[in-house]
């Protein structure tokens, strides 16, 4: 007997879900299990191919429910390789007009809605996401697993300023990017402190920049060096707005004078004089600079 087509209408069973149903009747495509109705042309099938052991008449086996091409409530003994509430890295494997599917290890993807994404994952990518159980009883998948992060994060212990740290992103705002680490610490890197385009779900390594109270971190992507230029073009840029919008210091100005002012050598000036000519922060003004028209 073929499994009819399914209608969720006065049916007990659901795809997208897990259930323990009884087998009742053997095929030569494989056995039916029992769904609940008492009619049983609602019978679903658990086809040989999806049987990761064997299954007699009478077992209780527990199954996950989907639908086959042909829109048949069908049965598989793969099951998802995660519980209701956790987090993993999940790979994003189909898109959608409305989310995505992403790979939680069972014999179909579980769909992941577009109010449950942070930014919009492309097929390929690998996201930190959670599975849990959506308003009409199936099993989803959401990228809003701070909550879970934190819960599941440790603080950090034998770390130190200057260490590298390795992880991946689960969220990016506007402030900047928040990394799982291998270590399960929680790692915030500023804007200010990326130097490329990133993506949610990338693999990064960062330097350690400040130890928290908390046992969190925050980190640079930036090497040493971009991050004393960045400081030491806020030390200028701090001193131009407070004389007036321009500076007399410049190429010509006697290293001893920086280092008085400034605190710094005259190479490390002009690397960052160039920073900021290069980010039109500043302009030429005479011998010295100017804060950039932005007029």
């Amino acid at each position: 007997m073929k499994t009819k087509n399914f209608s969720e209408k006065d049916f007990p069973l659901k795809p997208m879900t897990v259930a323990k149903l009884k087998a009742v009747r053997q095929s030569e495509f494989g056995i039916f299990l029992d769904a609940g109705t008492g009619n049983t042309s609602d019978d679903i099938l658990l086809h040989k191919t999806q049987q990761t052991a064997e299954v007699k008449i009478g077992d209780t086996v527990e199954v996950f429910l989907y639908l086959d091409p042909k829109k048949r409530l069908t049965a598989s003994m793969n099951l998802p390789k995660m519980r209701v509430g956790q987090i993993a890295r999940l790979k994003v494997i189909n898109l959608t007009n409305d989310g995505a599917f992403l790979d939680v290890g069972a014999e179909r993807g579980i769909f992941m809605p577009f109010a449950e994404m942070h930014g919009r994952p492309q097929i390929g990518d690998t996201v930190w996401a959670k599975l849990y159980v959506d308003k009409s009883g199936r099993l989803a998948t959401s990228m809003k697993v701070s909550d879970e992060i934190r819960r599941a994060s440790k603080p950090a212990e034998n770390i130190k300023v200057g260490d590298k740290i390795r992880g991946s992103i689960f969220n990016i705002t506007d402030a900047g990017a928040f990394v799982f680490s291998t270590e399960r610490n929680i790692v915030f890197i500023a804007q200010k402190e990326i130097d490329r385009p990133l993506k949610i779900g990338a693999n990064v390594e960062a330097r350690v920049t400040f130890v928290r109270e908390d046992g969190r971190l925050n980190a640079s992507l930036r090497n040493t060096k971009e991050n004393a230029i960045m400081d030491d073009a806020e030390k200028i840029l701090r001193f131009i707005r407070a004389n007036g919008g321009a500076m007399t210091f410049g190429d010509k100005t006697d290293p001893k004078k920086i280092q008085a002012v400034f605190k710094i050598s005259k190479a490390a000036f002009k690397r960052a004089i160039g920073h900021l000519l290069k980010n039109r922060s500043i302009e030429k003004f005479g011998e010295g600079f100017k804060l950039a028209n932005t007029d």
